[in-house]
């Protein structure tokens, strides 16, 4: 393992007054690139990014330094990162040198949100490094953790733990609604890091070591956020930021069965997560039977299911390793043999929702949400479970029937038709929620001319009664086919209570 940098308090103090004087801010950057270099960037394209910086000054030092990984005269980076020493920037692993010039050392970079940036500290990638990464490498911001940052709710608590905390960035985006956090990893250089991190940005979180949940062994939490290391196969690990030791998707289960213990009554755990689709295996059956019994509201996403091949092709080339080198072969090897030898099919991904509860009857739900949409996950769990809620006390018969209900105008249906000999026939009428997940529904003609009478106004037993006179149905046995549908609709906020 390496030394690990020492980003104290009084080189980070110098360092943010130095990007604060340069204006390296997500802003900034912005400003500085303009929107089709800094596109072009994103794509991994720096060479627009390093025209735009030319005549930039101090920013633009700091964007071809930090972000674009070149080579800067001494002179330029004194003045860009004054008042920081630039000998003590090197013994922090902020700076390399590179001949007469200096590098980054660490990967220092703006990431914000709507309500403003921040700077997170990681180590350098494998296209920075030019080559495969440590073992103990420390991951930057990712598709990953920008993922679940989306997919986290916001309302405010008074604890919070984020555990396998890496660089940070799951704890600097609770510092928005947390009053008190707290952020674990196994990892020493990760918590290097993100002390770092956390000092630069002057956010107070209580750092603890150890594996999984044992550094708050005994303490509770209203919300907990996980990013663990979800990556499924052999049980070994090449990288801590990705490999547990343990095999298969036991990482993902393992957290999955001790969080609740670890959230206060009404507390909510989010993670991201793993899982194997297995020959014969339902994956939906698979992960909740990682839950305790009882005591748990659970919600499992699904946003994608990977090809084996093109999975260990993906993590391969992550790290820095050439599936076309001898050790990228004899890695894909020994893990497509895993993948064959236990029957793995796929390998799903996605979002978990765990909630603690003392209901008598949990709410346990899971669903394939892989199609494409661009609403945030986070304030759907949040309302998914506040739905559950309202479902848990008004769910019965009785009470659904006695309840008006409204559509929202987010709610539209959509009907296809095809030609008949009395002109055009539905054949497909779908319901579709606009905002949120997107979540649509297909429903019949019945069902549509109900829901047509959702206006508030009239209770769901007289607009079934009607219904029924209207086309000559059965009230009884339309009530029955009525209530898992409008349940089912509730659960998905395509219906509300007026």
């Amino acid at each position: 393992m390496r030394v690990l940098p020492d980003l104290s308090t009084d080189l980070t103090a110098r360092l943010r007054e130095a990007f604060r004087t340069a204006g390296y801010d997500a802003d900034g950057v912005v400003d500085a690139l303009g929107p089709q270099a800094h596109a072009a960037l994103g794509r991994g394209e720096p060479e627009a990014a390093r025209r735009a910086t030319r005549d930039a000054g101090a920013l633009g030092t700091l964007v071809r330094l930090f972000l674009l990984g070149d080579a800067e005269p001494e002179a330029e980076v004194r003045r860009a990162l004054a008042p920081l020493d630039l000998d003590e920037a090197v013994k922090a692993e902020v700076l390399r040198p590179d001949g007469d010039a200096l590098r980054a050392g660490l990967d220092i970079r703006p990431y914000g949100d709507d309500e403003g940036s921040w700077w997170v500290v990681a180590d350098l990638d494998s296209d920075q490094r030019g080559g495969p990464v440590p073992a103990d490498h420390v991951l930057g911001v990712g598709h990953a953790s920008i993922s679940l940052a989306r997919a986290t709710s916001r309302r405010p608590v008074d604890t919070l733990l984020d555990l396998g905390t890496g660089c940070g960035v799951q704890a600097l985006h609770a510092s928005r609604h947390a009053r008190s956090i707290t952020a674990t990893d196994l990892s020493e250089r990760a918590l290097a890091l993100a002390a770092g991190t956390f000092r630069l940005n002057e956010v107070d979180v209580r750092l603890g070591r150890g594996e999984w949940f044992a550094p708050v062994r005994g303490r509770r939490f209203d919300q907990v956020v996980c990013n663990p290391p979800f990556v499924v196969g052999p049980p070994r690990v090449d990288y801590v930021y990705r490999d547990s030791g343990l095999g298969g998707d036991d990482a993902s289960a393992l957290v999955v069965r001790q969080l609740p213990s670890f959230l206060n009554e009404g507390g909510v755990g989010q993670l991201l997560a793993s899982w194997l689709h297995r020959r014969g295996e339902d994956w939906a059956d698979r992960v909740a039977s990682w839950l305790p019994r009882g005591g748990v509201d659970a919600w499992f996403v699904q946003r994608d299911v990977a090809d084996p091949t093109l999975y260990v092709g993906t993590w391969l080339r992550d790290a820095g390793v050439d599936p076309r080198s001898a050790e990228g072969r004899a890695k894909a090897a020994a893990w497509l043999d895993w993948f064959a030898d236990n029957d793995v099919e796929g390998i799903g991904f996605g979002f978990v929702t765990l909630r603690r509860t003392d209901a008598q009857h949990p709410e346990v739900v899971c669903e394939d949400l892989r199609h494409a949409y661009d609403d945030p996950l986070g304030p759907e769990t949040a309302a998914w479970l506040d739905r559950v809620d309202w479902l848990r006390r008004n769910g019965s018969a009785e009470s659904l029937l006695a309840t008006r209900f409204t559509v929202p105008d987010t709610v539209v249906l959509e009907e296809v038709s095809e030609p008949s000999d009395e002109g055009w026939q539905a054949v497909v009428r779908r319901l579709h929620r606009t905002d949120g997940p997107g979540w649509q529904h297909e429903v019949d003609a019945t069902a549509a001319a109900l829901l047509a009478g959702f206006r508030g106004a009239l209770p769901l037993e007289d607009l079934v009664t009607l219904l029924a006179y209207a086309h000559d149905l059965p009230v009884d046995a339309l009530v029955e086919a009525a209530l898992p549908v409008v349940r089912d609709l509730v659960r998905h906020g395509m219906v509300v209570p007026a």
